[in-house]
């Protein structure tokens, strides 16, 4: 609150000129662009699969995209950018096809070695895991948004055959030499074998906490991964136990082995991939970042000028002076639930999910979480006012909300009627200032929730502030770039154009799908997370 990389050097640093748009001020004000943090490979990393050539593939839903990564010296490439390449899973058949999952678009790709992508099944939102049989039959679940298991046509011309329904979350699963279907049952804590021709599920091993994939490895042998746990697991399936042979960091999502038997394992929070050793557990680092998946930030102008960031799979703080990212919280270590916007008050963090309809809030003092409220109504950016209310913005009922309890079990609409609103900041004057998809920004009297529009004609308006001279200061996605606002005549002023910002949406989401986040230090100095190169840019005037 106050809230990949095609082309985009390592360094940035762009010169732009302050000036009303369509006209120079007669004393230019130069802005530096520069990053704080960043770029970051990736935008949260799930399937992973070794491809025929050796190198290991790695799917991003947030990021849309498919990458190539070289196993031994981590360097990438984008193979297959949005929308088409958003891959929760990845596996490949004998002849080298290639099949992925799109998880929100609810489709299932495939593509021929030299051929295009093709769909070969939809509207299936949840479409999670997959792999092909030894004569190139293909199976894939749904998980999270549905819960089945199918069995897709290879020629995209029949639609997808339902083999069984509710097993309880079959996730990163592979084929066995038997012909059943071997996978972690995510919500049941279990790796189990389900038989393709009839459903039936037979437990193998459980006791984990989540249990996020599983795959064979040229011995036989089967190999799991808990995500809480973070750990790496040898299982036999003949005597139904399981071994663990490496402790990693929790938020792990796939694992895939190569022909010598190397484990490789993805961790969607780090944006890594770590190589284990299936004899000795020894672990070494391919690639990490910093950051997951950089959306809404905010900064405290009563604080040290610690920035926070809402990273989708964490939420951290990075030092202003630094660039030092501190991870405070980690999905499926600790309570956390997929955070996308953020504000800070003077008391709390509060953190929204629009992807889970809560909203978290977090004590600024000793960092602990004290409420997880839920039932929200797409809820994309939350805050504390001065005096210790906490607000809530709902894109789903167009609603500026007030939390009238400790609970969140009372809530008071404050103000109604926007637009796609995406993101809001508070001043020290009782007004909260909101961007909307439809281009305006609109300040609300947060006592009576009058509201008044201050500025129109924006383009794609997400993360905003308040500078300490009073300017609103507003990201415009859709047009790369950012921008200053006059709260009293709604005079725009562009400050950096070209921006590394503003990722497209899937198809059937809505926009913004990744907040671009602004937030303006006390010194002026003003904050924009990116969210193409997965990094936080400072832009400083002269």
């Amino acid at each position: 609150m106050r809230t990949g990389f095609r082309g985009w050097t390592a360094n940035v640093m762009l010169v732009v000129t302050l000036g009303l748009v369509g006209c120079a001020t007669p004393d230019e004000t130069h802005y530096s662009v520069s990053e704080l943090v960043g770029p970051t490979a990736f935008h949260g990393i799930h399937g992973i699969a070794v491809a025929p050539d050796g190198k290991l593939l790695v799917g991003s839903v947030v990021g849309q995209a498919i990458y190539s990564v070289d196993a031994k010296s981590g360097a990438w490439s984008e193979l297959i950018g949005p929308p088409d390449g958003m891959a929760d899973d990845i596996a490949f058949a004998a002849d080298g096809t290639m099949a992925w999952t799109g998880f929100l678009t609810g489709k299932v790709f495939l593509q021929k070695p030299g051929g295009a992508p093709m769909v070969v099944a939809t509207g299936l939102p949840g479409a999670n895991s997959l792999a092909f049989t030894k004569d190139g039959r293909l199976y894939f679940t749904q998980v999270f948004l549905g819960d089945a298991l199918y069995e897709a046509d290879v020629t995209g011309k029949q639609p997808a055959r339902k083999i069984a329904e509710k097993l309880g979350g079959l996730n990163g699963f592979e084929v066995g030499r038997d012909g059943r279907i071997y996978g972690p049952i995510w919500f049941k804590g279990q790796v189990a074998a389900v038989d393709p021709r009839n459903g039936k599920v037979e437990v193998i091993v459980d006791g984990f906490k989540i249990p996020a994939a599983a795959n064979f490895d040229s011995k036989g042998n089967l190999w799991a991964i808990d995500t809480a746990e973070g750990a790496l697991y040898k299982i036999d399936v003949k005597a139904r136990k399981k071994v663990k042979v490496a402790q990693l960091v929790p938020a792990l999502d796939n694992l895939a082995i190569d022909a010598l038997d190397n484990i490789y394992v993805t961790n969607m929070a780090d944006n890594g991939i770590t190589r284990v050793d299936a004899v000795t557990g020894a672990m070494t680092q391919v690639i990490k970042g910093k950051i997951s998946a950089a959306g809404d930030i905010a900064i405290a102008h009563d604080g040290d000028g610690t920035l926070h960031l809402a990273d989708i799979f964490t939420y951290r703080q990075v030092s202003t002076t630094t660039g030092a990212v501190d991870t405070k919280l980690r999905m499926y270590q600790d309570e956390l639930s997929n955070p996308s916007g953020i504000g800070v008050g003077p008391r709390h963090v509060v953190l929204a999910s629009f992807s889970s309809g809560s909203v978290q809030v977090i004590d600024r003092k000793t960092g602990a979480s004290t409420a997880m409220l839920h039932e929200f109504k797409v809820p994309v950016d939350a805050g504390e006012t001065v005096d210790g209310r906490i607000l809530v913005l709902e894109q789903g009922s167009g609603s500026l909300i007030a939390l009238d309890d400790a609970k969140g079990e009372k809530r008071t609409v404050i103000a109604s009627g926007f637009n796609w609103p995406v993101a809001f900041a508070l001043d020290d004057k009782g007004f909260a200032f909101v961007t909307s998809g439809d281009g305006t920004v609109t300040r609300v009297d947060v006592t009576s929730g009058a509201k008044v529009v201050v500025a129109t004609g924006l383009a794609g308006p997400e993360g905003i502030d308040i500078a300490p001279d009073g300017q609103i200061i507003v990201a415009e996605a859709g047009a790369k770039r950012l921008s200053s606002v006059d709260p009293a005549s709604g005079a725009v002023t562009v400050l950096a154009e070209k921006l590394p910002i503003g990722l497209p949406s899937p198809d059937g989401t809505t926009a913004p799908f990744l907040t671009t986040g602004v937030a303006v230090g006390s010194d002026g100095t003003i904050y924009v997370s990116s969210d193409l190169t997965n990094a936080i840019l400072k832009v400083r005037g002269d």
